[in-house]
């Protein structure tokens, strides 16, 4: 009860900021009061930066004088998203790569992409979200929701990470990797949590299939920031979740959460700078550094569940992963 009136009422946490805070202030305090991170000298890239939480996280930043990089597959909308955020802010550096995240083949084009422009790296945000209600299958013949929100982003961080290592080498400056999770991680059952089962499940669930996506990001950040840790690389990597916001996700779970469900629920909601926030306070305040394998919601340090924290599951996971990845893509991953 104490957790809800706290929520309800914005109380600020141990890091001064709560549900209530927003991308612009958190942004803004951490750029006035930090020579830790100087962000007109930082560049970022941003998983579906191209709405919701994606695009207003790629503006706060971009209006901060981070350079953006938004990779799309959708380059119309990407596009739109660039024009919006230069006419705020018109000296914003921003470049729009093509990219489908539930494709193996297209990650690999992107990060070959990015690597050939020579571009330092400071922070990447593993941002975007897939959501479906009917089982659908990727290019890779692999559950999309699981192939975008987990495997795209665990094969774009392991292709970028040697640049990231190097860049905070370079420049001295933390790098960060952000995973945007989600509480409802906490639904997923440890029996319900087989690698080969999400690959291809047999009683497709969209909500189980999103939540079991989001308990996946949460453990790659978990052995990521081990192995990171272990190299001593200038690099850490958390997860967030980010609060209920209504997005354009939220509007493929009919049958899940409805309308009128919303309309009862809408002081739970969050507005969509306030879903900005902690992806932005992780990414930029010097209240983080050298945090690495953590949980953050309403921009302070969470409690995730006893699965998430299994650190053997943890590495299980990613060892399966990397050795689906290198078999689709007939290479070994570093």
């Amino acid at each position: 009860m104490k957790a809800i009136i706290k929520y309800l009422a914005g109380l600020a946490g141990p890091s001064g900021y709560g549900s209530k805070s927003t991308a612009e202030q958190v942004t803004r305090d951490c750029s006035s009061s930090s020579t830790f991170l100087p962000s007109s000298h930082l560049t970022a890239i941003i998983t579906g930066a191209t709405s919701g939480i994606g695009a207003e996280t790629a503006r706060v930043l971009a209006k901060r004088g981070v350079r953006i990089i938004i990779p799309a597959r959708n380059l119309k909308k990407a596009a739109l998203v660039k024009e919006n955020i230069q006419k705020e802010s018109p000296e914003a550096d921003i470049t729009i790569l093509e990219i489908d995240l539930s494709t193996f083949a297209s990650v690999k084009r992107f990060c070959t992409e990015f690597l050939s422009l020579g571009l330092p790296l400071h922070i990447l945000i593993n941002n975007a979200g897939k959501f479906s209600q009917n089982l659908e299958f990727s290019e890779d013949k692999i559950e999309m929701t699981f192939a975008t929100n987990y495997l795209g982003h665990f094969l774009l961080t392991e292709m970028l990470l040697e640049r990231m290592v190097e860049t905070a080498a370079e420049t001295g400056i933390e790098g960060r990797i952000v995973n945007v999770s989600s509480v409802i991680h906490n639904w997923v059952k440890r029996d319900d949590f087989s690698f080969y089962h999400m690959l291809n499940p047999r009683n497709y669930n969209g909500t189980r299939a999103y939540a079991q996506s989001k308990l996946a990001n949460i453990l790659h950040a978990r052995e990521l920031a081990r192995q990171l840790k272990e190299r001593k690389a200038n690099v850490t990597i958390n997860a967030v979740h980010p609060g209920i916001v209504k997005t354009g996700i939220i509007r493929d779970h009919k049958g899940f959460i409805t309308e009128s469900l919303y309309f009862v629920a809408s002081k739970l909601l969050k507005s969509i700078a306030q879903g900005a926030a902690t992806t932005c306070y992780v990414a930029l305040s010097p209240k983080t550094e050298g945090m690495s394998g953590k949980y953050f919601s309403d921009c302070n340090e969470s409690h995730s569940s006893n699965l998430a924290n299994d650190e053997a599951e943890a590495h299980e996971l990613c060892k399966l992963t990397r050795s689906l990845i290198s078999r689709r893509l007939q290479q070994p991953l570093a």
